[in-house]
């Protein structure tokens, strides 16, 4: 059932809202079918760009395409777009198959008989058709407001924090099902998370903003492993900042010669970034690490270690446990992963 996405372009867009630039000349394209995930802390200006992108924010200035052609001055109504919000904004009076109906009908397409059956058939529901919002649980009335937004085979999905109500369980299955139904409709998505571990999971790439614009934007392997820069490194994953000596383009940190993910220009003493499952530790009676202590992660912990004063997090396998309880002396070595500096 793919049904081709469109490019997208957005270009040198400004929004202000009084002395508060949300958006300071965001530079952004999407390819044709591509779910690309907008990651950034709060304020960054990420909803700020769906919200333009659909119509429901004026651009100060700036240009917006779709498959070329400039749709900036288009009405929202006028945009084709889908858009999923975080609250879900279902008509408690009608059913799930009428709630998906009526946004056909909104757009004038109800000469499509069986679309919104076969929409909710698609995220799961078509025995669910006849039931009311509150007889629903809260995935699911999610997924109907999925079903709702595609129905009218937009040309674009704007997707808001939809799962960011949900708990993590339903969370975690309904961003996979999003993901399999996006990749199988073919439709070109912008989703909004403040959620890492969402972002990385279900984009083709990942945009990490930071006052208005795209810090980094690649592959979520691209944007954890390669991060470019330092603000990209701390907010995406969790990062240790080690004291290391710079030697041309390699850092040595608790005496192992880490590369660097790109070139540096500074002084000799440095602070590197480096992930905690980069970061090995192992049981060692002359070892110069103490265990401060031991989080339980399930398939995976944290283990905070001493490393004279400078205190070092690891990510190990659970069953590594009974190897490093509180007080045990160990060794840690760091596996030699490009790393970046913080530059603050």
């Amino acid at each position: 059932m793919n049904e081709s996405g469109v490019a997208v372009r957005l270009k040198e867009l400004h929004k202000s809202f009084g002395s508060l630039h949300a958006l300071d000349g965001l530079d952004l394209a999407l390819e044709p079918g591509e779910l690309i995930t907008l990651l950034g802390p709060s304020g960054c200006g990420k909803t700020t760009a769906l919200r333009v992108l659909a119509g429901l924010e004026d651009a100060d200035r700036g240009q917006i395409l779709v498959n070329g052609r400039d749709i900036t001055a288009l009405p929202a109504n006028r945009r084709d777009m889908g858009m999923v919000f975080q609250a879900y904004s279902l008509f408690p009076h009608l059913t799930a198959l009428a709630n998906v109906e009526f946004g056909l009908k909104l757009r004038g397409r109800t000469r499509t008989p069986g679309r919104a059956a076969e929409m909710l058939e698609l995220v799961g529901l078509g025995a669910f058709a006849a039931r009311y919002p509150h007889q629903l649980s809260g995935g699911q009335q999610q997924r109907v407001a999925l079903a709702r937004a595609l129905a009218i085979r937009p040309q674009v999905l704007l997707l808001d924090e939809p799962l960011s109500a949900l708990d993590a369980k339903v969370r975690v299955q309904l961003r996979d099902e999003i993901k399999r139904i996006q990749t199988e409709v073919g439709t070109t998505t912008l989703f909004v998370t403040h959620d890492q571990e969402e972002a990385l999971a279900m984009a083709d790439r990942v945009g990490v903003m930071r006052a208005g614009r795209i810090e980094q934007l690649g592959t979520p392997t691209e944007v954890y492993l390669r991060p470019a820069t330092a603000f990209v490194a701390d907010f995406v994953g969790l990062s240790n900042r080690l004291p290391g000596r710079l030697d041309g383009d390699t850092v040595t940190v608790l005496g192992t010669r880490l590369p660097l993910v790109s070139p540096a220009d500074h002084g000799p003493d440095v602070t590197a970034l480096v992930r905690p499952e980069s970061i090995e530790v192992a049981p060692d009676t002359d070892g110069p690490g103490r265990v401060l202590t031991v989080s339980f992660l399930g398939p995976t912990s944290r283990v905070t270690v001493s490393v004279g004063d400078q205190l070092v997090v690891a990510q190990v396998t659970g069953g590594r446990l009974a190897e490093l309880p509180v007080g045990a002396p160990v060794r840690v070595e760091i596996r030699p992963v490009p790393v970046v500096l913080d530059t603050n």
